[in-house]
């Protein structure tokens, strides 16, 4: 057996072992027969929810804002435009719930290029309590949804975060946003953060008020997403960040156009806020590994196609048995179509640096306001020049 097939075998036993073991703590850490979490410190929470724009299931999402059992919490709801449509929901709750403390601000305070900061602003100066979490409008907030943050803060971390399953998918490319965000990015997120490597992702954002204010929302607005500047503050201070849920995102009907700008955009977002660790993202998903089998399996005279085939079921044998665990959709078809869009997804985000958030135009960009990292295009536009002069 020669070199080449060697280290082809030996990616292809590395990628199985990733794929099973990160299948294996998520499963672990997202099973639905977990015991209700009860924080033994419960501070007071200001919730900020920033909407924009209806949704498929917002009444649905807005209600369990609500019902939160926690002793004392205050929800201020963040409008840039006073004509939103979702303006009369936020009042016809708030109606419903006259005994909960619940405020509906309208207006941007502009901090950065970031509209969703922009919108958030106004809730964290308005917060009263010294704790505050910034939540999606589009997640569902569960009874116990403060006890599991606050639970998972009072272990020594320094931001909680979540990540969202996606639920009640309508049509194929809701099924494909779900097997993106459930047993793709979830899967990673709850493996690294087992780990002891957690990052923020901006549909939950838990904090100590004083942390934030020590930097200031400036630095929130440093990169093109929150959570990537949110990650980057708590590592420069030494503060680990910690997963609590996840929180059910119900996805509701996709077209494909929205499918494909969510993830190029999110793509995007990681390439100009952490270009050196989106990177290896090229070797993610089934392709590479399965490229490596297939070449050690014609190197070694073994039938191709039935490798091709076995290597394919063994594959998708843990991200089903999670999404069974943690009572998610389950598709392979989409899990499949996933797996071969990501090069796709990936040679994208280092060809432009604009994507589209709420049909708005908006661009990627660094610490310094300007991209992070030349785009692909740049790069070869600049090596033209520097060979025509």
């Amino acid at each position: 057996m020669n070199v080449p097939v060697q280290l082809a075998i030996a990616f292809v036993a590395a990628a199985f072992a990733v794929q099973y073991v990160s299948a294996a703590i998520a499963a672990w850490r997202c099973r639905r027969s977990k015991p209700r979490a009860v924080a033994v410190y419960r501070p007071a929470v200001t919730i900020v929810r920033p909407l924009r724009g209806l949704e498929t299931y917002s009444r649905e999402t807005l209600a369990t804002t609500f019902t939160i059992d926690y002793p004392d919490y205050e929800i201020l709801f963040c409008v840039a435009d006073a004509d939103d449509p979702v303006v009369p929901l936020v009042r016809e709750a708030m109606a419903l719930h006259p005994r909960r403390a619940a405020r509906l601000l309208v207006g941007d305070d502009i901090v950065g290029a970031n509209p969703k900061l922009n919108n958030m602003a106004k809730g964290f100066r308005e917060a009263r309590y010294d704790f505050v979490v910034f939540v999606d409008s589009n997640v569902l907030t569960p009874p116990d949804y403060l006890d599991q943050l606050a639970r998972q803060f009072g272990r020594g971390a320094g931001m909680v975060s979540a990540p969202p399953i996606g639920l009640l998918p309508q049509g194929f490319a809701a099924q494909l946003e779900c097997a993106f965000l459930n047993s793709y990015q979830a899967r990673v997120q709850y493996a690294v953060d087992t780990l002891g490597f957690g990052f923020a992702q901006g549909k939950t954002l838990f904090f100590r008020r004083a942390d934030l204010e020590r930097g200031g929302l400036a630095r929130l607005a440093s990169e093109p997403a929150e959570d990537a500047a949110a990650t980057k503050m708590m590592r420069e201070r030494g503060k680990r960040i910690r997963l609590a849920g996840p929180f059910a995102q119900l996805v509701g009907p996709r077209t494909w156009a929205q499918m494909w700008s969510r993830q190029l955009r999110w793509a995007r977002l990681r390439r100009a806020s952490f270009p050196l660790l989106f990177a290896p993202e090229i070797l993610a998903g089934m392709l590479p590994p399965l490229a490596a089998a297939l070449f050690a399996a014609a190197s070694l005279d073994l039938d191709v196609r039935a490798s091709a085939a076995a290597f394919i079921a063994l594959w998708y044998l843990p991200e089903i048995l999670l999404c069974r665990i943690g009572g998610w959709p389950l598709s392979v078809t989409a899990m499949l179509l996933r797996d071969l869009l990501l090069p796709a997804i990936y040679a994208g985000a280092w060809m432009s640096r604009d994507f589209e958030w709420h049909g708005r135009k908006m661009e990627a960009f660094g610490a310094s306001g300007r991209p992070a990292v030349p785009t692909l295009p740049q790069r070869l536009k600049a090596l033209w020049l520097s060979r025509a002069g």
